[in-house]
């Protein structure tokens, strides 16, 4: 018999690699920040309120955090700082190819937030989802 994480394909190999590697460990249930694979088409909009979209059916907009709660995941929260990414603006300016004039917000390519230059400085948090998936004790 399949698993659910086997029926829904490759998309989820590393979700249910992960869940291996977890049960193996002893290591249950598994929590993993899920960063939206939508996120970066609303950058202007908080992590919070993204997360709150839903489709018609009642599941996440998100295709990514979708997949997740198909697999029985339970959302925990959303996670505005998670990762930061600070860079002298030579550095940021390789990175997305956009050049930076004055102090500001910045909407830039793959960005989930708008990027903030003070000075010579760009500073970036990037946001995730804080999701929970029970991970079975037998394969």
């Amino acid at each position: 018999m399949r698993t659910e994480y086997q029926r829904a394909g490759l998309g989820v190999l590393v979700i249910a690699t992960m869940a291996t590697m977890a049960r193996r460990a002893g290591l249950a249930p598994l929590v993993a920040p899920v960063r939206p694979s939508w996120k970066d088409r609303f950058p202007l909009h908080s992590i919070d309120d993204y997360t709150s979209w839903n489709r018609g059916d009642g599941r996440p907009f998100d295709p990514w955090l979708r997949v997740h709660v198909r697999l029985g995941a339970q959302m925990l929260r959303p996670e505005p700082t998670s990762m930061e990414f600070t860079a002298p603006l030579p550095t940021w300016e390789g990175w997305t190819g956009l050049r930076f004039q004055r102090d500001g917000s910045y909407v830039f390519p793959g960005g989930l937030a708008p990027l903030q230059v003070i000075g010579q400085v760009g500073q970036y948090w990037e946001p995730n989802v804080w999701m929970r998936h029970e991970v079975p004790t037998s394969p």
